[in-house]
């Protein structure tokens, strides 16, 4: 994968891709809608079973996805026509997504997933995916599935989609998202029926709904999406009126990111709820800072992840110098390291209920 789950898309683009960085907000950059974003792409227009079609709501306007600002924080609501008016039990079925309407003949048995959200997904529905791609900075199976995934083949990475692999492991189902893989939808169609979200991230939960809703277990996702919550309002209700505010950090090659409301990992604290400090209340993904801006990161607690190799990025540099150590979550030692693959990478039910448990342990022992 690139360098964040959360926010990534291909890095095969042509030069019209662009960075959505909008300067300013006490001294950080507030970082749009996924960092990088795609270059419009076409998309096969045929409807035979399991190809998709277009569809006059399914499908958004791609100048305002590229854009950010307001879109951004729009996703939730664009989704809500996602999904089956399918009975239970009944295939073919057409599923409406991020790029049309497409037709699964029968209930998929042979998933390729493009996404980490899309693993997480199946996995935590009791499906085995055949193919998965890796990020770049982890070319394994995250750790936390390792032991519910099987033994999936490598098919790329999300940043570079290796489509003969697909195509050799005859899938019956791909899923995506539009952010993502957008130029490679029509050729993946032509594989197999193919299923795009808008965007991993945020929506985390519609995309749950929309995975469940292919393998008719919606049922099963939501009552997931619903033990998950009463685990986070359980943590909620153990601290009461005391709820300290909590700083997610993430060290990356290049970069170093507070992450804000409209993450995966900003969804689960509104979740809880526990309030995040002033300059990450914001309705975007993330608010980036230099490491001379490190004081910027100070909360009651501070979280902080690495994606890939340590030495990549500048948190050994940060964590060592002295702006760090006046930090007051440092003083009171409430600054701790976290596992990137849950807290950045994973965008799923499973990755989110690991996350309320290292939260429970840090800031609501006992509950």
């Amino acid at each position: 994968m690139a360098p964040n789950a959360d926010d990534l898309t291909p890095a095969r683009r042509t030069a019209s891709r662009r960075r959505f960085l909008a300067a300013g907000l006490t001294g950080g950059a507030v970082l749009g809608l996924g960092g990088l974003l795609t270059a419009c792409g076409s998309s096969d227009g045929s409807a035979g079973p399991g190809t998709a079609k277009p569809s006059g709501g399914g499908s958004p306007d791609q100048k305002s996805v590229k854009q950010g600002g307001d879109d951004y924080a729009t996703v939730i609501e664009k989704m809500k026509g996602f999904g089956t008016d399918a009975a239970p039990g009944v295939y073919p079925r057409t599923v409406r997504h991020a790029m049309g309407e497409t037709v699964l003949p029968a209930k998929p048995v042979r998933v390729v997933v493009l996404d980490t959200g899309e693993l997480d997904n199946v996995v935590s529905l009791g499906v085995q995916p055949v193919g998965v791609v890796h990020t770049d900075g982890s070319k394994t199976m995250p750790s936390y599935l390792k032991d519910k995934a099987g033994s999936p083949a490598n098919v790329g990475t999300i940043n570079s989609l290796n489509l003969e692999a697909i195509a050799a492991l005859k899938p019956d189902l791909i899923l995506g998202s539009q952010l993502r893989a957008q130029d490679q939808y029509a050729q993946l169609s032509k594989i197999a029926p193919t299923v795009f979200s808008l965007r991993p991230g945020y929506p985390w939960k519609q995309n749950f709904l929309l995975n469940a809703s292919t393998f008719d277990l919606e049922t099963e996702a939501k009552t997931q999406l619903d033990a998950y919550q009463a685990a986070a309002t359980a943590i909620g209700a153990r601290l009461g009126d005391k709820r300290p505010a909590i700083t997610p950090l993430r060290f990356m090659p290049g970069k170093t990111r507070l992450y804000a409301e409209l993450s995966f990992i900003g969804t689960i604290l509104t979740d809880v709820p526990l309030p995040q400090p002033a300059i990450e209340r914001v309705k975007e993904l993330a608010v980036e800072i230099s490491p001379e801006q490190i004081d910027k990161a100070d909360a009651d607690w501070i979280f902080y992840g690495v994606y890939g190799s340590p030495t990549s990025t500048n948190q050994d540099t940060v964590l060592g110098g002295a702006l760090w150590k006046t930090l007051g979550a440092v003083k009171s030692g409430q600054a701790r390291p976290v596992s990137d693959e849950t807290w950045f990478l994973g965008l799923g039910v499973m990755a989110a209920t690991a996350v309320l448990t290292d939260l429970k342990g840090f800031v609501a022992p006992g509950s």
